[in-house]
């Protein structure tokens, strides 16, 4: 896209024939970057799920995350942001939120945004059968940075386009961060519908061969045509694992019209 910069990308370009120094273009970029603020999002990481994450594993977890984001995810994707636990977040605090499932009393209420109207994040701990609580946080925090709202799609074509989801396509992939399982996750390539050179990335352990393509343990969600909601599976043993989760307050959930949780579904119920 011209004119737009975008960090993790290995090109930015300005209108055709403008000729500006590196220190205005890394001004612009750094603009660009951070439309919200160049200070790091703080993010209180909350545990209701205490019967499964004790508090010296939470504060173990929470470093973890920080770390991995750190050396990681930041260099790739930029938005820094600050982790901390705590039982009181603070009203401008986004949020990291572990639950033993989707009953627990403190999920009421609880959709996309806190009750302060902060970006909110979930792990239904109890759900995660034998998957790693670090891989769902990990996977978690990485999507609602980069989408907070889960309400932001990239055009394939006129006629598709995929949920800007970053760790979907690749989320039964992992590498490991101070003895904790993490997410892989896609790069900005990964978004970009042409042909790239050869060596590119397009995700952070190098697996995948091409934008929108995903592995046999992930999926993605599609929009056909403005309306019809799609989801693709790498495999068919990938779906039958999907269809056995419990979705409830899944961020899927929220760009799903027939979903539950979805903002249009809701305010439709209310005016009934």
């Amino acid at each position: 896209m011209r004119g737009a910069f975008v960090l993790g990308s290995p090109h930015f370009s300005f209108p055709f024939g403008t000729v500006i120094s590196m220190k205005k273009a890394k001004k612009r970029a750094r603009r660009a970057l951070l439309g919200r603020s160049m200070k790091p999002v703080r993010i209180a990481c909350v545990n209701y799920a205490g019967e499964e994450i004790d508090d010296r594993t939470m504060g173990k977890l929470t470093a973890a995350l920080q770390k991995c984001y750190d050396e990681h995810f930041l260099p790739v994707w930029g938005y820094p942001v600050d982790l901390y636990v705590t039982r009181k977040p603070k009203p401008t605090d986004w949020q990291l939120v572990y639950f033993d499932d989707a009953s627990h009393k403190n999920m009421l209420g609880r959709h996309e945004l806190t009750h302060r109207g902060q970006p909110i994040s979930k792990i239904f701990v109890k759900a995660l059968g034998g998957e790693p609580v670090s891989l769902a946080a990990s996977h978690e925090l990485f999507e609602m940075v980069l989408d907070p709202m889960a309400n932001l799609w990239a055009d394939k074509n006129p006629n598709t386009q995929y949920a800007y989801e970053v760790c979907d396509a690749v989320e039964e992939d992992s590498f490991r961060v101070g003895g904790f399982d993490m997410s892989n996750f896609v790069y900005p390539s990964w978004f970009e519908p042409f042909k790239h050179p050869r060596g590119t990335k397009f995700d952070h352990k190098g697996t995948l061969k091409a934008p929108f393509s995903m592995t046999e343990g992930g999926y993605v969600i599609k929009k056909v045509n403005g309306r019809k909601l799609i989801r693709a599976f790498g495999s068919p043993e990938k779906r039958r694992r999907f269809s056995k989760e419990d979705r409830r307050g899944h961020r899927s959930e929220f760009r799903d019209p027939q979903g539950v949780h979805h903002p249009g579904r809701r305010a439709s119920k209310r005016r009934g």
